[in-house]
């Protein structure tokens, strides 16, 4: 083959050496504009993943670049003067410029032909001339702008400033630094990469940035090479403390701000991207480098063993795609952990520390607990005291309120219509559904939504709280639950709004019915193409409904209900005066988010007016409409500040269904962000409960949640479908015998853990002696470079 590499950076010199050792006869040129003792940064850092794919792929630089590397497992945390330290983690770093040199000289010994100082040739023209052209020219790639057409890049450039600097003070661990200062929180992102030195990352908020002054040299325009020398003088000034006498190193350092790189395709012929070309992954989860490097391998391994190239970049693609998108999710929650560290700056440090780790969900408490079982305990420790209790238990164990109603433990059984109604009443499948789930051990079981009006239904099966006999049907419920459990019930209500007068789920899901009713919303607008069109409010419906809603909520407290929330979600009617993608109005109904607010407002008074003062009122709220216009996560803080001002006991997040245009980003406990920006931002000072709701499935994930102060809460809504008795499982597998799962006495005998397969069978001891080592010496292992430098001239016999 005849292959043209564009970048001479650690992705395109790697694959050049790749290709060239499969066959010697490929013909490889890479072009680099910089020269050959150019580079930028200082340190990269590698999984053990990666290293082992080198090792497999090219043992010869894979050795070269281990008799270099740093190597340590500690992470230390630096928070409100306190230091944290946490092992198990696994980490190895070298200089990137040593990194280079060490694959421009195996290119060179391989016979590839490099030209650095050289612009390549015009990309059509190598398209042309060459059998594969390697787009490897980084984030601001010339060859995907040129295609742009092809790639359909997405460029999403964020709001924090950082600056990669270097010091010659030579950490021991991975360091992160966060200080709280005058003008807000700066963090530090550091580690060391050699005996020498260490990279040495500053981050902060923009509106951080220009308050500190940084913003003086925002227009001023640094060549290459050069950097800002003022915000370093700054920054050294600042970080005094965490320097401790040092300096800051500087190359080619100014201020950025970091793109995620994303692009629908990553070929265009026989072209193709890879590294920072095809995607980027913010650096607090991981190194750039390494991805470049694992696509370079992926890539050289899809055309060897592929009989023509676009078979193999098709290969190439599909293999890397899925695990470059995995890792952009998790890059995604770090980056924007990061972007919203300030509204952790009053967490007890413990828990500071456990949310950092957890930041990105790769890492959990179950995996922590692995890594560090001391640390996992301190968290447990620290969780148990701010719960005001003196057992140390799972964190999904430990007791809580929602206003002035305790819970056994915080997991909550999430509404899900049921659609199994008849004419609004519930019955003996709604028990047996309700009734299973309190016996399954949750805290607190809701009901689906229940309806405030026989037009305000979704469905003809949905349930309802308009008629004397359905509270009736509701209090058969309730009072199973108090007598056969000690969970707590709650109901939810509403009124389906636009979303109404449509089939069964089963049926078809937001199909209009044949010979259905009138449904109304704020605006005549449908929820979607070939939905109802509701009539527009006007403001005697507004009245009509308000009252119905207060009507409602008093039948829920006759039929003994112990919460009641009220849903102002998933675009039924309090929602879609609350999104401006489905409330249009002119009048002081429509318009601003005051205005937006007004009407679910109005009901929520009147509500808590006719609830018992003694019981505790939520609300349900669609945090983001995932769709450009819509309310944002930035909204929904306001939204909820608005409720709790009025009285509400907890918010209960969730978000999208407000349009059929939405596009969610779908993942694992993809919508706790939301939980966790209302409860640190307007919740968590009043003393308001937040419930996490959406893709939470795992206790694992439960408890990763609640340690770090994501949420108070959390309901699962298809677990509890899949296993009503989730929450007692739960609690047998984490061996947890206590208050906070307490079994029902003809199911007591079944609280211990089946046995399984003969994998968990004794196994006799074979071995006379055994090898013991400290939990210490594994768990926490600190870079000494010294310490290591004589090591290994013992083990070598120098």
């Amino acid at each position: 083959m005849k292959i043209a590499v564009v970048g001479g950076g650690p992705g395109g010199l790697y694959f050049a050496a790749l290709m060239k050792q499969l066959d010697p006869a490929h013909e490889v040129t890479v072009w680099e504009r910089n020269a050959a003792s150019d580079t930028f940064g200082f340190g990269v850092v590698f999984s053990d993943e990666t290293l082992g794919g080198i090792g497999n792929a090219d043992t010869e630089i894979a050795a070269a670049m281990s008799r270099r590397f740093a190597r340590w497992t500690d992470i230390d945390i630096h928070f409100r003067g306190e230091q944290h330290t946490v092992g198990g983690q696994g980490f190895a770093a070298m200089s990137r410029k040593e990194l280079l040199e060490l694959l421009q000289q195996r290119c060179g010994d391989l016979g590839v032909d490099v030209r650095f100082s050289t612009l390549a040739p015009d990309v059509a023209e190598l398209s042309r001339t060459h059998d594969l052209v390697l787009a490897a020219d980084g984030l601001n790639s010339a060859i995907r702008g040129a295609y742009a057409d092809s790639f359909k890049p997405s460029l999403d450039l964020r709001r924090s400033k950082y600056m990669w600097l270097g010091t010659d003070l030579v950490f021991e661990a991975f360091k992160f630094f966060i200080k709280d200062t005058e003008h807000g929180v700066m963090q530090i992102h550091g580690y060391p990469y050699s005996d020498q030195g260490s990279t040495f990352i500053v981050e902060m908020h923009e509106d951080v940035w220009r308050s500190a002054g940084f913003d003086e040299t925002e227009g001023q325009v640094f060549p290459p090479g050069v950097s800002d020398e003022a915000a370093i003088a700054r920054i050294t000034e600042i970080f005094r403390d965490e320097l401790q006498g040092h300096s800051v190193l500087s190359n080619n350092s100014k201020w950025l701000n970091f793109t995620t790189v994303r692009n629908e395709n990553w070929r265009h012929g026989n072209i193709v991207l890879l590294g920072d070309a095809a995607h980027t992954a913010h650096f607090s989860i991981g190194s750039g480098t390494k991805l470049a490097m694992e696509d370079s391998l992926a890539l050289a391994a899809c055309l060897h063993e592929h009989p023509d190239v676009e078979t193999a970049l098709a290969a190439y693609e599909a293999e890397r795609r899925p695990v470059v998108e995995s890792t952009q999710r998790a890059a995604q929650a770090s980056l924007e952990w990061f972007e919203n560290i300030g509204q952790y700056a009053g967490q007890d440090p413990v828990q500071f520390c456990f949310n950092l780790l957890t930041r990105s969900r790769r890492i959990t408490y179950d995996n922590l607990k692995l890594r560090d079982p001391g640390f996992a305990a301190l968290a447990d420790k620290a969780f148990a005291e701010s719960a005001g209790v003196q057992d140390v238990a799972p964190a999904m164990f430990q007791p809580a309120r929602i206003g002035s109603l305790e819970l056994k433990n915080r997991i909550v059984v999430s509404p899900m219509d049921m659609y199994s109604a008849v004419d609004g009443l519930p019955g003996d499948f709604h028990l047996t559904h309700l009734g299973s789930k309190a016996l399954g051990g949750a805290g607190l079981v809701m009901t689906e939504m229940v309806c405030v009006s026989d037009v305000g239904r979704i469905t003809p099966g949905c349930t309802g709280l308009y008629s004397d006999e359905q509270a009736a049907g509701w209090r058969r419920i309730v009072d199973f639950v108090h007598q056969q459990s000690t969970a707590k019930i709650g109901a939810q209500i509403g009124h389906s709004g636009r979303k109404g007068s449509t089939r069964l789920m089963w049926e078809g899901i937001d199909v209009p019915l044949e010979d259905g009713w009138d449904v109304m919303g704020p605006s005549a607008l449908p929820y979607g193409e070939n939905c109802n069109v509701p009539r527009e409010m006007d403001r005697s419906d507004m009245q009509q409904v308000l009252a119905e809603f207060t009507d409602a909520a008093r039948r829920a407290a006759d039929a003994g209900f112990d919460l009641l929330e009220l849903h102002a979600a998933h675009g039924y009617l309090l929602s879609s005066f609350l999104s401006p993608l489905s409330n249009r109005r002119t009048d002081e109904y429509g318009g601003s988010l005051a205005n937006r607010l007004r009407y679910p407002l109005e009901v929520f008074d009147a509500v808590r007016a006719a609830w018992p003062a003694e019981r505790p009122l939520t609300v349900r709220l669609s945090a983001t409409d995932w769709v450009e216009g819509g309310n944002t996560d930035d909204d929904a803080v306001e939204i909820a500040r608005a409720f709790i001002a009025h009285g509400a006991d907890g918010i209960d997040v969730s978000s999208g269904q407000v349009s059929k245009e939405e596009k969610p980003a779908f993942g694992r406990s993809y919508q706790t962000p939301f939980a966790d920006k209302i409860r640190n931002q307007a919740a968590a000072a009043s003393g308001v409960a937040v419930i996490a709701v959406g893709a939470v499935s795992s206790y694992d994930d439960v408890n990763s949640i609640l340690l770090a102060g994501r949420a108070d809460f959390c309901a699962l809504g298809r677990t509890h479908l899949y296993n009503p008795q989730w929450t007692l499982q739960a609690a047998a597998e984490q061996d947890y015998r206590g208050p906070g799962a307490d079994w029902p006495l003809p199911f007591k005998a079944g609280r211990r853990k089946p046995p399984s397969a003969r994998t968990d069978a004794v196994r006799p001891r074979l071995s006379l002696l055994r090898e013991l080592e400290p939990e210490s010496a594994a768990t926490h292992v600190r870079w000494t470079p010294n310490a290591a430098r004589s090591a290994e001239v013992l083990a070598s016999g120098v």
